[in-house]
């Protein structure tokens, strides 16, 4: 029986072998030309991110410098615009390095210049194009900072939705409680009290440690008269 079974067994092998080497020989050629085109893409990325890719970002990380400088000093028309003495300003560098890691943080820094200003509709424009960096500061502050000019610009629907989004992708006691009063206040401008009331009673259960949590008691106390 054994031997039955062993003989049965090396057939099986023989035939797929056999239909193996019929089916590489029948697609020999296409089985070569799809390799040679992994090969090809695989080298064309390769050289793409040595030579342009790699360049393109450390030549944007150069021109950041000076622009976060202006920006640090409230220098805002030149972190937008530039100096005329090197530095292009951020609204440039995000247009012409959009797809580099700089050129995306350049993006987030004209939309705040642009919010500073006061020019909430272009600020929102650029905020809504910043790429999410997957962190828990950077990417919910800019959300944070699109819903504020939501609500400058009277879009309060936009904002507080944003606002509360920014809190939850956040998710911690420096950001999340600031951005759910922002978002319980225009709750409140709105009539809706218990809109309200949830977003102060997240903070009342899940930021204990945060900022606000002292004088959350007032917040919860107003919206529930």
């Amino acid at each position: 029986m054994t031997n039955k079974k062993t003989h049965h067994d090396s057939l099986n092998v023989e035939q797929t072998l056999i239909s193996s080497e019929a089916f590489i020989e029948k697609y020999k050629k296409p089985i070569m030309y799809i390799f040679l085109l992994i090969v090809v893409v695989a080298a064309g990325y390769f050289l793409y991110r040595s030579f342009v890719l790699t360049p393109r970002e450390e030549k944007a990380n150069e021109l950041m410098f000076r622009g976060e400088q202006y920006f640090a000093t409230d220098n805002y028309e030149k972190a937008l615009n530039g100096d005329g003495q090197g530095f292009p300003g951020f609204v440039k560098i995000a247009d012409e390095y959009g797809s580099t890691k700089a050129g995306n943080l350049a993006r987030l820094y004209a939309g705040l210049s642009y919010a500073k200003t006061g020019k909430y509709q272009e600020a929102a424009n650029l905020l809504k194009d910043f790429d999410d960096c997957g962190d828990e500061m950077i990417s919910p502050a800019a959300l944070g900072a699109l819903g504020n000019c939501y609500a400058e610009l009277n879009q309060l629907d936009q904002a507080t939705a944003t606002l509360m989004e920014a809190a939850q992708k956040a998710d911690n006691n420096s950001l999340s409680p600031t951005f759910l009063i922002q978002a319980g206040e225009i709750f409140e401008s709105q009539g809706q009290k218990d809109k309200a009331l949830e977003c102060y009673q997240t903070i009342k259960s899940k930021y204990v440690n945060s900022m606000q949590y002292a004088e959350i008691d007032k917040y919860i106390e107003r919206v529930s008269q």
